[in-house]
Formats: structure tokens, sequence, C-alpha cells
């Protein structure tokens, strides 16, 4: 009777574990969607496709340009041959894969306020932002920033 029952509380701990485990793992696609960037004057779309993940700006705060009436160009971007392109419609993230730990790594993120490109990880934090973390070369030099989800 003792062994019995020492084996099925060994069995209900295993299961326990194993569905705590799971469930504290995201799903893949829990990335996509709607974003709210943390200065709160963009939308960043991301999306799947070909098996990698992709953000992209949809909405801007301020779309047009005060002086000139114009949509907003990329002016800052390190490539000349790229500053005549809109910041909204722009693909920000790109090349994402995810890790079955929780985490979208080997990716790049653009900056269109400073027109830098940084290699980037995601993951989410217990409250449900997103993380994201942007480097040159080792993600030791780098810096955090945190998105909500807008839908």
């Amino acid at each position: 009777m003792k062994k019995s029952l020492l084996r099925t509380i060994f069995i209900l701990g295993g299961i326990l574990l194993v569905t705590y485990v799971f469930s504290q793992v995201q799903p893949a696609d829990a990335i996509v969607g709607k974003w709210l960037n943390e200065d709160q004057d963009a939308h960043i779309q991301i999306f799947k496709e070909n098996g990698k993940y992709y953000g992209k700006i949809v909405w801007l705060k301020e779309p047009i340009e005060e002086l000139t009436g114009k949509p907003k160009l990329d002016d800052d971007n390190e490539d000349e041959t790229l500053r005549s392109r809109p910041v909204l419609g722009l693909v920000m993230l790109k090349d994402f894969i995810y890790d079955d730990e929780g985490e979208w790594d080997d990716g790049t993120i653009y900056d269109p306020k400073n027109g830098k490109t940084y290699d980037c990880y995601m993951n989410f934090n217990e409250d449900g932002s997103l993380k994201i973390r942007g480097y040159i070369g080792i993600s030791w030099i780098g810096r955090n920033t945190y998105w909500t989800r807008v839908e």
C-alpha cells in the first residue's frame, strides 16, 4: 500500500512538473501581432514569413514631416541610397528564428532614429511585454527596449 501511494505521488508530481515546464515555454508564433514601442510613437506589426519573423512599422504618431508636409523619410540611414524611403512601412526587424526556449534570436533590428542596424534577440517578460535587446558584436554591449502588445 505504501509503495502504491508513493508511486502515485511520484507520477502526479512528474505530471505536474512536465505541465509546468511546458506552460512556461512560449509557442513560436506568440510574438506575432501589433506592438507599441517604448517611446509610444510607433506600432510595429510582427509577422512570420518562410519560418522567420519580421517587424514592419505600420503606424507613426507623427508620420508627416512638419516642415515639408510629406511623409517622414529614413533620412538618417547610413546607406545614402535608402534615405528616400518612407519610415512608415519600413521593415525594421529581420530574420528572427525561434529557439524553442522562449527566445527569438539571430535577427537584426534597424533603428530609424539613428539609421543603424544591430544584432538582436527578443523574449517575453513575465508581465507580457516584449523585451528587445539590440547589440553590437556581443549581447553584453547593447541596450534593451520594451514593447507592449496593441492587439
